[in-house]
């Protein structure tokens, strides 16, 4: 019985752990721009993906959404703040949709099995991004106005970097998940 209460214990440290380093990872993905056409490249979609891939749904929710509180709090977590805000404020603006939308995209990605093929796996993964620009578009509607290039403004620039990390990602899927990290 003891036993299983450590190995229980072991666990949760074990999660835990994976959500904070998660976070951190996101805001680190957040931070660094890749030169890309034609606007920069984050790798935070790639890790919201990767996270729902490697430790489902579970985890993965867990640590977006530390990410998003840490954001809400004030830390300087998410892509462009400091430098154009913090916060609520921050979080409330024209990202907010798809800020939110890497939760779903995190769920759905959790769905991509080590048994799918690779068609099958860079489809459910496409379905798992565009539910972050669903509600991203739908927020930018919201917020700017149905009478502007909305998705102009929010889809096309990203469609060229979205595309390659998502194939990326589909390719290095059957390494990730034949690991078993926890």
């Amino acid at each position: 019985m003891e036993l299983i209460k450590q190995n229980s214990q072991t666990k949760i440290i074990k999660s835990l752990l994976i959500v904070f380093l998660g976070s951190i990872a996101l805001a680190i993905s957040a931070k660094i721009k890749i030169p890309f056409y034609p606007v920069p490249m984050t790798m935070q979609t790639f890790v919201v993906l990767f996270l729902g891939v490697s430790f489902g749904f579970k985890i993965g929710l867990a640590t977006v959404g530390l990410y998003l509180l840490e954001g809400i709090i004030g830390l300087p977590v998410f892509s462009n703040s400091p430098e154009k805000g913090v916060g609520l404020i921050y979080f409330t603006g024209p990202t907010m949709g798809y800020l939110v939308g890497f939760l779903f995209a995190c769920y759905l990605a959790s769905f991509v099995k080590v048994k799918d093929n690779y068609l099958t796996i860079f489809t459910k993964l496409i379905i798992s991004t565009s539910s972050i620009y669903i509600l991203g578009v739908l927020w930018l509607g919201i917020l700017l106005g149905w009478d502007k290039p909305i998705f102009e403004m929010g889809v096309k620039p990203f469609l060229l970097a979205e595309i390659t990390k998502i194939t990326l990602l589909t390719i290095l899927i059957k390494k990730i998940l034949n690991e078993k990290i926890i």
